[in-house]
């Protein structure tokens, strides 16, 4: 298992990747999406990181790929399924080993149709020979409010009208 350069080491102490496309992130998100683990393994690395954003069961660090597909499971299951990730259109950065993309993440909370949530997400993956071995997820805003009351246990409270 390779270590994970830091943004302070040079450049020169590991390889770049240069071969990473917007397509070929919306390809991992698409393999992601299937569920099919042997699609998700031509774009995910087995010694990937990811972390989570917020403050609610589902944030932390996730340490390979099973602990984050694990992680997708429970947000599969939390949401009933609804949960989908869609990609905005012409907003992806590649740069050297990096690529960062918009989504509009959207769904409701199993069991409670009315608890919803509709963010805009940026994500920032670091790649290694056509993989991400490392991302996370960054809410601006309102969104980092709405994101944690999504994924929380408790149900969303509306004051009484007076």
């Amino acid at each position: 298992m390779g270590a994970i350069p830091s943004p302070q080491q040079s450049t020169q102490e590991y390889e770049i990747e240069t071969s990473i496309t917007p397509e070929h992130v919306g390809e991992a998100y698409a393999a992601l999406a299937s569920g099919d683990i042997e699609r998700i393994k031509q774009y995910w690395a087995e010694d990937m990181v990811w972390q989570v954003p917020g403050h609610n069961e589902l944030s932390g660090w996730y340490y390979n790929r099973d602990e984050f597909l694990a992680f997708m499971g429970k947000v599969g299951e939390y949401s009933d399924h609804s949960f989908h990730m869609d990609m905005i259109a012409g907003r992806v950065l590649v740069t050297g080993d990096y690529s960062v993309d918009l989504t509009r993440n959207r769904g409701y909370r199993k069991g409670d149709q009315e608890k919803t949530m509709d963010i805009e997400v940026a994500h920032v993956l670091r790649w290694r020979d056509g993989k991400v071995i490392a991302g996370k997820g960054a809410i601006f805003g309102d969104g980092s409010t709405e994101y944690d009351q999504f994924w929380s246990r408790s149900p969303v409270v509306t004051p009484p009208s007076h």
